[in-house]
């Protein structure tokens, strides 16, 4: 724990892949000492998994968007927000403000430049946000994800620390655990989910692939898949169909133990997705979300893919034929089935959130500890509105 208390503020947007980092943030400043507010939107606000002790205060979420006659709307949140924010800088005295990208995460960011606060940026993704990309040449330091990072200009490099991307607890706790084993006549446990939604293309697809997979390898699956509510009688009809065994569910609580037991996963590729598959090891067939912005899952698939842990098909060659090609390429024997699994371990970044954490304490009094400055390519309870 550190000697010195202080202030710090986290603005992120509503949604899991910006709020999971900031929580987790949170959680490990205040074990060190420190007091912790959220800026965020009425979404956010109410995500859960949302800290107790984490106070969240609600600022407009303007945005411009391509339609010029709203952008004077956008203009007029955006201006009420950052005012917001400085008020509530006034009082609270932070010793930094860090952003996780997302609209509500902007005019937190402005005040903070604007009032002389000390500001960091951490990216989840391999391309870098739109919001993160106004604030990058403002802010004192940016945190990335991933060693190579798309639309990070190299005037802002020399600020770059590749810290990682935070998980919870309970999937880092499986890091040291031994990968599950695969012997020629075991059972190959697969794990299928699509984000927190789901994805009716994974429903559409995935039974059918692997109905297709050589009679040896199909009867010995194990399959759970998260569904959409919509789609899940559809899709238990035909595991049936195919005498495959398969616990369907529209959410599952357990994740991380589902994630321990996995031999394979399949799915999408949003930022926490790839996280916890590097920080855990687990091989993938990912298939990323087609009109995320700026292509940004196909690019968060590239190191994991490159190193062997994971093969990416996108989604308009995503038909049943090719993903059981895929498996197959993938899980033709226990040892490369160990192997992927070795490579996708190898591209975690177990102490993002110490790392993370050690950043943002650099700011306010402490030294700068152990995050390594890396140049790319070489790199709800406890809520309030802001008066």
């Amino acid at each position: 724990m550190s000697a010195v208390s202080r202030h710090y503020v986290l603005a992120a947007g509503g949604t899991g892949g910006h709020l999971i980092p900031a929580f987790a943030l949170a959680v490990e400043l205040e074990r060190r000492g420190h007091h912790v507010a959220l800026i965020t939107d009425e979404r956010g606000a109410r995500l859960p998994g949302k800290p107790h002790s984490l106070v969240a205060h609600i600022l407009p979420a303007g945005r411009l968007g391509k339609n010029p006659l709203h952008w004077p709307k956008g203009v007029e949140a955006i201006l009420e927000g950052r005012r917001m924010a400085l008020r509530l800088f006034e009082s609270f005295q932070p010793s930094a403000v860090v952003g996780f990208g997302g609209y509500p995460a902007f005019p937190a960011l402005w005040a903070a430049t604007s009032a002389g606060v000390p500001s960091v940026i951490h990216e989840q993704n391999a391309v870098l946000g739109r919001v993160n990309r106004l604030l990058a040449g403002r802010v004192d330091a940016i945190a990335t994800s991933y060693r190579d990072v798309a639309r990070l200009k190299p005037k802002h490099l020399g600020k770059v620390h590749v810290v990682g991307n935070p998980v919870r607890d309970a999937v880092l706790a499986l890091r040291d655990q031994p990968f599950p084993a695969f012997g020629p006549d075991g059972l190959l446990r697969v794990l299928v989910t699509g984000g927190s939604q789901g994805a009716s293309v994974l429903s559409d697809v995935v039974p059918d692939g692997l109905a297709m997979l050589p009679p040896a390898l199909r009867g010995r699956l194990q399959v759970t898949q998260q569904c959409r509510p919509e789609d899940i009688e559809a899709v238990r009809a035909r595991y049936a169909s195919h005498d495959i065994p398969a616990e369907l569910a529209t959410y599952f609580e357990n994740m991380a133990e589902r994630l321990a037991d996995a031999h394979l996963f399949i799915g999408r590729a949003g930022a926490s997705t790839i996280a916890e598959l590097t920080a855990v090891g687990r091989p993938a067939i990912l298939v990323p979300l087609p009109i995320a912005t700026d292509d940004h899952q196909a690019a968060n698939t590239r190191e994991i893919c490159a190193a062997g842990g994971a093969r990416m098909i996108r989604q308009d060659r995503f038909t049943s034929a090719e993903l059981a090609k895929q498996i197959q390429a993938i899980a033709q024997s226990p040892e490369t089935l160990a192997n992927a699994a070795h490579a996708a371990w190898n591209c975690g970044y177990p102490k993002a959130l110490g790392d993370l954490a050690d950043l943002v304490e650099s700011f306010g009094g402490a030294p700068l500890m152990d995050v390594i400055q890396v140049a790319r390519g070489g790199a709800a309870a406890g809520q309030e509105a802001v008066a």
